[in-house]
């Protein structure tokens, strides 16, 4: 029971990805889109299906 209050609710790690990435296309506009994509999947743990739903957003934009 003390590991359920440890995991993150479903959706919230790809929410604060979104937020950083946003953040840091702000803050380093020099760096590649891709690479801080990239970054973020490993940062926030991403899932192989979050990580495709990124590269999708990517390519959008």
């Amino acid at each position: 029971m003390g590991e359920a209050g440890t995991t993150q609710p479903q959706g919230d790690k790809i929410r604060k990805a979104v937020r950083w990435i946003s953040d840091m296309c702000r803050e380093h506009p020099e760096k590649s889109r891709a690479k801080i994509v990239k970054e973020a999947e490993v940062r926030f743990d991403l899932t192989p299906r979050e990580c495709t739903f990124l590269d999708h957003q990517r390519d959008k934009n």
